[in-house]
């Protein structure tokens, strides 16, 4: 029995690659660490809470005292580090914890396992996962590679810029078994409507206003969750030791186009006209610090460890709609009191 820690295992990419471990993997105990905090929600693993393969731990990684206790108590071979404070805007408004979080407890946890490890390294992993704003932005032409110069932008990715470096930091002083992975905008059910595509189908079943930083015209790529955990899976079993792999989903679009075929789709399944949702869009002002384009050039992973996406942007958007739709109640849940003061603040405010 092979004992993996998965942190930030009740959030949005945290939960799809808990299920997955679990579902998939039956001699791998996994122990999921979320601090539950407004993102983290144990209803994303109701189907598989219940496992004898599971254990849910209620801990914040910021402690170091408690990481400490837990991997001596677990004795675990194997991290997969995804908890992480992970929106641009708070970041914005609240930058300490982002420092707290991001960079601190992924030092907490890098410290535990090279202490509880003890130099033994043999059939260990510690795999963290970061995202692709590290590298700053892109002009209308180019993409991101594993060998792009870090760029951070915002309080965000520089905290996750940090994080990427004390983990090679520790590769390189104490020899800890690291991989690394950037990954680009991901999308999917049980992500927090804070983000732009649940955001925008919420504020159309609500029939809020959408907003929309500055021309709209900045660009992401669009990464299905689940092909986001396949990869994940691929790097945590067959990734070379101390690599960085890029993981992208190869769909480019910009905000407006984005939101615009959003409300195509939620108006024609809710049998509104065509184009009813459009007054809804509004043009707010722009983000500080908002970077123009990312792109993934996700070659090294396709071609060193066959992963490729399987998911297309339009089945894949379709789904998480259909999704959203019908889990109105997992919507109505998330966007309590804390979210709607939240939302006050950041675009109405």
């Amino acid at each position: 029995m092979k004992n993996i820690l998965i942190t930030g295992g009740a959030g949005f990419i945290g939960s799809h690659v808990v299920r997955h471990f679990v579902t998939t993997y039956k001699d791998y105990h996994i122990y999921n660490l979320d601090a539950l905090t407004y993102a983290g929600n144990l209803a994303n693993l109701k189907d598989i809470e219940l496992s004898p393969n599971y254990t849910f731990i209620k801990a914040d990684i910021r402690d170091f005292s408690l990481i400490q206790e837990l991997f001596s108590t677990y004795g675990f071979q194997g991290v997969i580090h995804l908890a992480a404070e992970s929106h641009v805007d708070r970041s914005i408004s609240d930058p300490f914890s982002f420092v707290t979080t991001n960079v601190m407890g992924t030092v907490n946890l890098l410290q535990a396992a090279k202490e509880n490890w003890k130099g033994d390294f043999s059939n260990k992993l510690f795999y963290h996962i970061s995202t692709d704003e590290v590298y700053g932005t892109l002009g209308e032409k180019g993409l991101f590679t594993e060998h792009t110069s870090y760029d951070p932008n915002s309080p965000y990715s520089a905290s996750k810029a940090s994080s990427d470096h004390f983990v090679r930091a520790y590769a390189q002083t104490y020899g800890l078994p690291v991989v690394l992975s950037n990954c680009s905008n991901n999308y999917g059910p049980y992500q927090f409507p804070e983000k732009l595509i649940p955001l925008c189908i919420n504020n159309i079943l609500q029939g809020k206003k959408i907003p929309i930083y500055g021309d709209g015209l900045n660009i992401r790529d669009w990464l299905y969750v689940h092909d986001h955990v396949l990869a994940i899976d691929c790097i945590f079993h067959k990734a070379t030791l101390g690599q960085t792999y890029n993981v992208g989903g190869l769909n480019q679009w910009s905000n407006i186009d984005l939101v615009k075929q959003i409300i195509k789709q939620v108006d024609q399944l809710l049998g509104n006209e065509p184009g009813h949702s459009l007054s809804l869009l509004e043009m707010v002002k722009d983000r500080a610090g908002h970077d123009r384009r990312y792109a993934i050039d996700a070659s090294k992973l396709q071609k060193e460890l066959d992963w490729n996406p399987t998911v297309n942007f339009q089945t894949g958007l379709a789904q998480t709609i259909h999704w959203y739709l019908e889990n109105k109640d997992w919507l109505n849940q998330v966007t309590s009191l804390e979210y709607q003061k939240y939302y006050q603040e950041q675009y109405q405010g």
